[in-house]
């Protein structure tokens, strides 16, 4: 169910660059595959690169921080399993 999200997410992404990217002379395709991999990154990127500098730092600045937050979720998660919870 949650990968089932996270795609639909992430194609969610893609349509839209791919639908606004000739609006900005941008190559759709190329924007579609960056959107549909990188999702809200390169949803952040593209505002960027297009004029809409505060919502495109503001995604890309939450994206980061969300992807370091899971990051050191995972390693605390194996840390505790490799030294026991006690």
């Amino acid at each position: 169910m949650e990968s089932a999200i996270g795609l639909i997410i992430s194609l969610a992404f893609a349509i839209f660059l791919y639908i606004d990217a000739p609006k900005h002379h941008k190559s759709r395709w190329l924007w579609a595959i960056l959107g549909f991999i990188f999702g809200p990154i390169a949803l952040g990127i593209y505002f960027i690169k297009t004029g809409r500098k505060v919502a495109g730092w503001i995604i890309t600045i939450l994206a980061i921080l969300f992807y370091v937050v899971i990051i050191i979720v995972i390693v605390f998660a194996i840390a505790l399993m490799a030294n026991g919870f006690s």
